[in-house]
Parts: C-alpha cells; sequence; structure tokens
C-alpha cells in the first residue's frame, strides 16, 4: 500500500535474507529477453510484503528469467527498509521501489517534488552515491487520494480535489470523509490537502476507520469519499471514482527498478531486460492485477507471469 513512509518505518535496517527459493518459470523470450543477453547470470530479487510489491517482484524475476538468469526468490520482506538495505548491500540486487518512499524515508527529505520526472531525478542522483542505481520509472504511482462511488459521482460530479472543495463550500453536508486516522494527522493527508486546497470538512463528517473497511463504506456511500490508496485492485473491482489531484499536492510514489550497482556494473543487459516491462506499469494495470489477488483470491507470481504473457513479454517456455 501507499503509506509508504509510513509503513517503511516498520521495517528492520538488518534484512536477514536467510530464506528464498528458485524461480522455476518455464519461459522464454517475448518482448523482453531476446537474444538472452542474461544467460549465466545470478540474480536474487526481492519486495515487501504487501500484494503490489509481491506482484511487481515476481514481474522483475519472471523477466530476468526470461533473459537467461537464473533467478532467487526472495521476495515478500517486512518492511520497507529491510528490503532497501537487502539490495544496497548486496544480498539482493534489485527491486520495484517508490520515489517517494525513497525521498521521504530512505533520504530524509522533508518536501517532495511535485513532478514526477524531477523526482525520480532527485532520487537518482541522491542515491548513486549509496550504491543504488534507479532505472527510468513508470508510470504507476501509488499515492494517496479520495474516491467515490459511482451513484455519488454521477449525483454531485466532481473530477478532481479541487471539485470537492468547491461542493465542500457550497453544500458542506454533502462531503462527508471516510479516512484512516494516520491520514487524519499527517502534514501530507488531510490537513495539508486542506490546506491546499483551501477545503474545509466539519469534525462530524469524518469518520476514522480502517483501511479495507474505507473501501466498502465508500462503495455502499455510507461516506461520500474515501480515502484511497490509487493503485488498489479494490477501487476497479468496487467501480470506485478517483478524484484527480490537479494541484499535486499528495507525493509521487513511481514504481522503479532499484538496483544494486555492483549487480548492474557485472550484467548491464539489467537496464534493457526491464525497461519495456516498466514502461507497461500504470495505475490501471496495477488495480487489476491487484483485484486479482486481493479480491479474486489468486496467487501474485501467478497473476505476473499470466500479465506478462498475455502482453507478450514472455511466452511460454
Amino acid at each position: 500500500m501507499a503509506a509508504l513512509a509510513a509503513m517503511a518505518l516498520l521495517g528492520t535496517a538488518g534484512c536477514g535474507l536467510t530464506s528464498g527459493s528458485p524461480m522455476v518459470d518455464e519461459v522464454r523470450p517475448g518482448t523482453v529477453g531476446r537474444g538472452q543477453p542474461l544467460k549465466g547470470a545470478e540474480l536474487t530479487v526481492t519486495s515487501k510484503e504487501f500484494t503490489e510489491q509481491l506482484i511487481l517482484g515476481a514481474i522483475m524475476g519472471i523477466a530476468f528469467e526470461a533473459a537467461g538468469a537464473d533467478v532467487l526468490d526472495r521476495t515478500g520482506i517486512q518492511g520497507s527498509v529491510g528490503n532497501r538495505e537487502a539490495v544496497r548491500t548486496g544480498e539482493a540486487d534489485a527491486t520495484y521501489e517508490y520515489t517517494g518512499t525513497a525521498w521521504i524515508t530512505y533520504l530524509g527529505e522533508s518536501e517532495p517534488l511535485t513532478d514526477e520526472r524531477e523526482q525520480w531525478e532527485a532520487v537518482r542522483d541522491a542515491d548513486a552515491r549509496n550504491g543504488l542505481t534507479w532505472l527510468e520509472p513508470s508510470k504507476l504511482n501509488n499515492t494517496y487520494s479520495l474516491a467515490m462511488n459511482r451513484e455519488n459521482y454521477e449525483k454531485y460530479g466532481t473530477k478532481t480535489l479541487s471539485d470537492v472543495a468547491e461542493l465542500a463550500r457550497k453544500n458542506p453536508d454533502a462531503v462527508t470523509l471516510c479516512i484512516e486516522g494516520e491520514f487524519a494527522n499527517r502534514a501530507d493527508g488531510l490537513p495539508g490537502m486542506e490546506k491546499k486546497y483551501g477545503m474545509k470538512v466539519p469534525p462530524g463528517n469524518l469518520t476514522q476507520m480502517g483501511t479495507g473497511i474505507i473501501y466498502t463504506e465508500a462503495a455502499k456511500g455510507s461516506c461520500t469519499f474515501g480515502e484511497v490508496f490509487t493503485t488498489d485492485g479494490r477501487i476497479k473491482a468496487m467501480d470506485l471514482v478517483v478524484m484527480e489531484d490537479d494541484k499535486r499536492f499528495f507525493p509521487n510514489y513511481n514504481a522503479a527498478p532499484e538496483i544494486n550497482t555492483k549487480a548492474l556494473e557485472k550484467y548491464p543487459a539489467i537496464a534493457e531486460v526491464l525497461a519495456p516491462v516498466t514502461a507497461k506499469l500504470t495505475n490501471d494495470v496495477a488495480q487489476e492485477l491487484n483485484a486479482k489477488v486481493d479480491v479474486d483470491g489468486e496467487d501474485p507470481h501467478q497473476v505476473a507471469l499470466d500479465w506478462m504473457k498475455r502482453e507478450g513479454l514472455v511466452k511460454e517456455g
């Protein structure tokens, strides 16, 4: 999930990679891995433990397999910091990481950059001295927003957070929010959003609850708007409409390959193998794949493999 900076603090600096198993997918190159430029390479892929990360870790590993590498699967590390340390120290070679998490949590910056490209470049440049190389980012941006059900969307017609602020001014009773307790108090949550958009939601219109319940309550219309993460599979499954952050308040959390620099120097083909994969990762793709796991109960690795085959990135081995 994209309460990424906060979740990262739950991790431990010592990742302690003691388990893992070889990836044994029977795949061959599609649009990825032609000529098998990683043949003979031994690479370890890691990820954090939540659904989207497990899928991204599997996608990365399958791409390496198709390119000829032997891949050790060490996805599912608890906490963001442990995942990063695994790659930084060389216990793992690669992961998909989020730009906002790196900027705010790992690099200790307090002010995110509003432009996605500038945010990625800033992280790339800062992390170069930490033995980490950031490859080109995806359009997948797992950040905060507000969402409403289709009935309320058709009733009120709000498309942006500016529209929500205007609705709150004109009809305060219409804007009720279901939010997490953390979001209610974070500077990059509700207080900051209200300040940025000139929005004022009466305390009586706020209901705090757990993340999963928010989606359900927003879908039922118990609250007009619910706090969501923009790549969550429940958005599509529950037919929620996400409000555009038109003033670019929320930090950018674009997923991008974070590679141990020494590993990339040894196997420079990693970059060309991952480029077409990363280019296909969008919020819509993430919502679809996340829903297959979180809503339909499918296995994250199988979801990743099926998607890569469907997209022609890899072929049946």
